[in-house]
């Protein structure tokens, strides 16, 4: 059995040592040059990592691809990958609390205009009355989630105990937290951004998500409601979120994640009012890596062993 490492950054290495040690009778490539990849797919069985199209088309013997993080969408702009019968796999869990940790450190900053707090500290300026009247209270806001799935969850678990009136988007909710007043379907999330004052994006991005939030449904949010990203660019339109924050009509806005990575210098959002960007680091924490590395070590033992995988996603479903 051979395996192709390719990661994509630093924390989906793999400690190679270790595979070797626990898995004697495999080999464990590591290619340095697209030529090496090449070269070294056509007889590989497995791949850490996402192949290229020519690299799809050299493959004669390659059964699973696993992809060291949540999102597949860098798997699914492989048309030869879609087109084929190799198993695609994940890593579910790990990100899940960093990412909600991330989306209420976003909530709180704004609500409680941490960025101009900070400001002011490094002017040594204090200013009570500038803050009177300013400050959101999130006991009895609305907020909602798209969508439920994990980071969903984890989100939703955070804001009932602020209080928090808690709905989400989701196409075939599981394990919905009590408290979750409802939860629409696909077809009814306008109705669900008519009454959000926070929206936290957590959904994949698929062709169905794409573009969801744009210029339109921003305008039927409440006046001064709050946008969060933390899953995916490319669901919220940045354009129409730039032109909403300068106008008013969003008051603020949390991006972890954008349509284009990193952030183009000449990108709106840089220079939009009131919004906090992170460089895609929600999911990241001090055990991400190790949580990460468990899991494919887990599903390597069951490959070997001729067993079925387990976080398989379907290519149809595209996350």
């Amino acid at each position: 059995m051979k395996v192709l490492i390719v990661p994509h950054a630093d924390y989906y290495v793999l400690p190679t040592d270790e595979l070797r040690a626990e898995f004697p009778d495999a080999t464990f490539v590591e290619p340095q040059t697209p030529e090496e990849r090449l070269r070294e797919v056509v007889d590989s069985d497995a791949f850490y990592g996402t192949p290229t199209s020519e690299e799809m088309r050299a493959a004669t013997r390659l059964r699973w691809i696993h992809n060291p993080g949540m999102g597949i969408d860098r798997l699914m702009k492989v048309p030869e990958i879609v087109a084929s019968d190799v198993v695609i796999t994940n890593s579910p869990g790990p990100h899940t609390n960093p990412m909600a940790d991330h989306a209420f450190m976003f909530i709180l900053a704004l609500a409680h205009r941490l960025e101009e707090s900070l400001n002011d500290q490094r002017q040594r300026v204090w200013d009570t009355v500038k803050y009177n009247y300013r400050m959101l209270p999130l006991n009895g806001s609305r907020l909602g989630i798209l969508s439920m799935g994990g980071v969903g969850r984890a989100v939703a678990q955070r804001a009932l105990p602020f209080g928090m009136h808690v709905y989400a988007m989701d196409p075939s909710p599981t394990d919905v937290p009590a408290g979750v007043r409802k939860v629409y379907p696909p077809e009814e999330v306008d109705e669900m951004l008519r009454h959000t004052d926070w929206l936290v994006v957590t959904s994949p991005f698929i062709p169905a998500t794409a573009d969801l939030i744009n210029a339109e449904r921003m305008a039927l949010m409440p006046e001064g409601s709050h946008i969060v990203v933390v899953s995916r660019g490319g669901i919220v339109n940045e354009d129409a979120l730039a032109e909403a924050l300068h106008g008013g009509h969003i008051a603020g806005a949390g991006i972890d994640a954008t349509a284009v990575e990193p952030l183009p210098q000449g990108s709106p959002l840089w220079d939009a009012p009131n919004i906090l960007i992170s460089p895609h680091t929600s999911a990241l924490s001090t055990t991400l890596a190790a949580e990460r590395q468990g899991i494919f070590f887990a599903n390597l033992r069951r490959f070997v062993a001729g067993r079925s995988l387990a976080f398989v996603c379907p290519v149809g479903r595209g996350y």
